[in-house]
């Protein structure tokens, strides 16, 4: 987590680029021009990209916002590259996990961050490479999580783990995850993983529907090289980042995960904090929040 980095000079007026996923939900466009006022009351708009198809790296912009949901913060990061800018998530969408600024606190964030009352947290980033023969055949990076899923006819894989060269072990699954801090409570959670908290430079490792039931995730340190290969995939096994595909695999090919070396940069005003998001958004004390 930051502090002492401000994200621009408090003699100048802050210049953000909006972002937001219009193009695949289009009934946000009345309630994101709705917001256009109250962001201009505080900022200068310098761009606004509806379909994440615009180059950001020369915007000129201090920060990005981003207007939807999870799903929306996701696309801004692989938008974003290796060109990473810090971004502040509205939440346009249900859960807000990372967008977890709602749309009636704009204006209020927006003048905190305006005061220098902010601070943004790092959050580690995944580096997926897939090589077939001793050739390098795709790289990508994301936020979330990778994960090996079997299509079908649905057999059990397995799937061998090398942790920085050396074989750890074989797992007989449905599929497998490798989650970062901020996907931990994502699909990971929903198999059973634990929830790292989100500047944790860790990697957890979830089976899904394990064929052992002694099989458990595992988290270890992000600074590990972490290598699988599918033994005998069916015609449908795939290497999938954040929720799109990036190569079908054959017997052949090693998937490697690494830490990236980029880092996503979330904004956090005053008042939000991890636990409160956890115990909200989570139903943590039982009780869910209602539409949820």
């Amino acid at each position: 987590m930051n502090q002492d980095k401000p994200i621009f000079s408090p003699t100048n007026r802050p210049k953000v680029y909006l972002l937001s996923s219009v193009d695949y939900r289009p009934h946000l466009a009345d309630r994101i021009e709705a917001l256009k006022p109250t962001i201009q009351q505080h900022v200068d708009i310098v761009g606004v990209d509806e379909d994440y198809s615009d180059d950001l790296c020369c915007t000129g912009a201090d920060f990005v916002i981003v207007l939807g949901g999870d799903g929306s913060i996701l696309r801004a990061a692989k938008r974003l590259g290796n060109h990473q800018m810090p971004v502040l998530g509205v939440n346009l969408g249900k859960l807000g996990f990372l967008a977890d600024i709602s749309a009636d606190r704009l204006g209020e964030s927006l003048a905190l961050i305006v005061k220098n009352e902010y601070c943004y947290v790092d959050h580690l980033m995944l580096k997926v490479q897939v090589f077939r023969d001793g050739e390098k055949i795709a790289e990508k990076i994301g936020l979330n999580e990778a994960a090996i899923l079997g299509g079908p006819p649905f057999d059990i894989q397995k799937i061998d783990l090398y942790v920085d060269g050396k074989m750890a072990t074989t797992y007989s699954c449905d599929g497998l995850l490798i989650s970062t801090p901020v996907g931990s409570t994502a699909h990971n959670l929903s198999t059973g993983g634990p929830i790292l908290r989100k500047d944790l430079q860790a990697f957890v490792i979830s089976p899904i529907s394990p064929h052992t039931l002694t099989v458990r995730p595992v988290v270890d340190t992000a600074d590990r090289v972490y290598e699988f290969i599918v033994q005998k995939p069916n015609e449908s096994t795939s290497i999938v980042l954040d929720g799109q595909v990036i190569a079908k695999l054959c017997s052949t090919d090693r998937v490697r995960i690494e830490r990236a070396k980029s880092v996503f940069q979330l904004i956090e005003v005053v008042g939000n904090n991890y636990y409160r998001t956890l115990r909200e958004k989570l139903g943590w004390g039982g009780q869910f929040k209602k539409g949820l």
